[in-house]
C-alpha cells in the first residue's frame, strides 16, 4: 500500500466525485428509506386492496433500491479503512433490500405472517453487517466517536430484538429498533450537516 493510498480515505470512484457530495447523498437515501418503508408499509397494510395499497407497495420497493444504493455508495468510503468490510456492508444492504422486496411481494399476495418474517430477517442481517461498518467508522474517525458507538449498540438491539421475535418473543424487534432506528436518522443529519470528518480520518490512517 502505497502512502497516497493510505492519506486518501474515500476514492473517487463511481458517481459521487467528492466526499461531501457522497456523505450528502447518503444522509438524505437513509431519511428516504426510513420515509419510504415506514409510511409505504402502513398504507400497504391498512388498506389491502386498491390504489392505495399499491402506493405503499411501490414505495417498499423503492426503499430497497435506496438501501442498496446506500451500499454502493459507502463502498468507496470504507474501501480504503477495510475492503473487506466495505464488501460485507455492501452484501449487508443487499441481503436486507431482498428479504424486504420479498415482504412486499407477500403483502401483495396476502401473505402478512411472510412479511412480517422477511422483515424481522432483514433486520436481523442488517444489524450483524453493519456491526463492522460501525466499527470501521469509529477506528476511521470518519464521524465522531460517540456516533459511532451509539451505531454499535443500536445496530447490536436490532439484530438481537429481531432474531427474539423471529423466536416469537412478540414486539421485541419493535422495542429494540429503537435505539438502531434514532441512530439512522442522526446519522442522516449529521452526514447532511457535516459530512465525513475526511481530515481525521487521513490522520488516523497515516498514524495506523
Amino acid at each position: 500500500m502505497t502512502l497516497h493510498r493510505m492519506v486518501t480515505p474515500i476514492e473517487s470512484d463511481g458517481p459521487m466525485k467528492t466526499p461531501r457530495m457522497t456523505a450528502r447523498v447518503v444522509g438524505v437515501l437513509l431519511l428516504a428509506a426510513f420515509l419510504l418503508y415506514g409510511l409505504g408499509s402502513t398504507l400497504a397494510m391498512s388498506a389491502p386492496h386498491g390504489a392505495l395499497m399499491t402506493v405503499g407497495l411501490a414505495m417498499m420497493l423503492a426503499n430497497c433500491v435506496a438501501i442498496v444504493a446506500i451500499g454502493v455508495l459507502l463502498v468507496p468510503v470504507l474501501r480504503p479503512h477495510s475492503p473487506a468490510v466495505a464488501a460485507v456492508y455492501l452484501a449487508t444492504r443487499i441481503f436486507e433490500a431482498a428479504f424486504l422486496a420479498v415482504g412486499a411481494f407477500a403483502l401483495a399476495a396476502g401473505a402478512v405472517g411472510v412479511n412480517v418474517a422477511a422483515y424481522n430477517i432483514a433486520m436481523a442481517g442488517l444489524g450483524i453487517g453493519s456491526l463492522f461498518f460501525c466499527a470501521v467508522l469509529y477506528r476511521s474517525r470518519l464521524v465522531p466517536a460517540f456516533l459511532a458507538v451509539w451505531g454499535l449498540v443500536g445496530y447490536a438491539a436490532f439484530a438481537v430484538g429481531s432474531l427474539l421475535e423471529l423466536a416469537g418473543v412478540a414486539g421485541a424487534g419493535l422495542i429494540a429498533a429503537v435505539p438502531g432506528g434514532l441512530f439512522e436518522i442522526f446519522l442522516a443529519v449529521w452526514l447532511i450537516a457535516r459530512g465525513f470528518n475526511t481530515h481525521r480520518a487521513s490522520t488516523v490512517a497515516v498514524h495506523a
